[in-house]
């Protein structure tokens, strides 16, 4: 039994995978920026989380780097153990560090999802969220680009980050939401669409769940990734870090070393 086995698992599209998760975000530069200062570090983070801890639900972005980690995925798993399940998202643009900006034209995202396909070296993307919904574009415009992409094979499955519960019953008018990815934490306690996605059996994903661990520094990594875990089943978190030995110490903090 792999460590976080005791933590159990999660359905998310269409794979049973660990309620622990990886986040990505991490593994650049800073300001979320270029390549990390220590590229074998960063994919020995990678492996260890698969391979040792057993970690089985990796969550990335286009955005990251951009592309950065989704290079760095591909040259640290592929080929991908058939248990894995690897989530990117689409729908940011990057045009500077530290900056972010919604861009849902069709044609764009599109293109976004062609770039991750060879960058990850894959036929179809198993989990593609949109990153943001662009208010300058009509969100069904861009749920029809991902639906389409879907229908096209290129995208398994369909999640939406950073969304209300408004946004979540529109958008599952015209697709299946796979899973919700938003900010909760033990700052962030608050969120009207985890009740909402417990209701229509979504899978929850909280990112930043160690608030860019701040909450690690003030309360240490086990109290408040035990918080999220036992909130319901369908909570699964996503702790990042760009070092072997914290990824170490989240999962023996939340698996009580087993």
């Amino acid at each position: 039994m792999t460590a976080v086995s005791s933590v159990g698992t999660i359905t998310i599209a269409g794979k049973t995978v660990s309620r622990l998760g990886f986040g990505t975000m991490r593994l650049t530069g800073p300001g979320t920026w270029g390549d990390p200062n220590d590229r074998d570090t960063a994919i020995s983070v990678l492996r260890r989380a698969v391979h040792t801890h057993g970690i089985t639900h990796i969550d990335t972005a286009d955005s990251y780097g951009p592309h950065t980690v989704e290079h760095l995925i591909r040259d640290a798993l592929y080929p991908y153990p058939e248990q894995v399940l690897i989530a990117t998202k689409v729908g940011l643009a990057r045009p500077a560090p530290n900056v972010w900006a919604p861009h849902g034209h069709p044609v764009y995202l599109r293109s976004c999802v062609e770039a991750s396909l060879r960058r990850l070296g894959v036929e179809r993307l198993e989990l593609c969220y949109l990153h943001r919904i662009d208010p300058e574009v009509l969100a069904a415009d861009q749920l029809g680009t991902l639906k389409a992409l879907q229908d096209e094979g290129k995208i398994g499955h369909i999640g939406l980050s950073k969304v209300t519960p408004e946004a979540i019953r529109m958008a599952g008018k015209d697709i299946t939401i796979a899973a919700v990815q938003n900010v909760l934490n033990m700052t962030d306690r608050h969120d009207p669409a985890l009740e909402l996605c417990r209701d229509l059996n979504i899978p929850y994903v909280p990112y930043r769940p160690l608030d860019a661990g701040t909450l690690a520094r003030t309360h240490g990594v086990f109290a408040p990734l035990q918080w999220l875990l036992q909130l319901s089943d369908h909570v699964a978190p996503v702790p990042s870090t760009s070092q072997p030995e914290h990824l170490d110490q989240i999962v023996t903090a939340v698996t009580g070393g087993s």
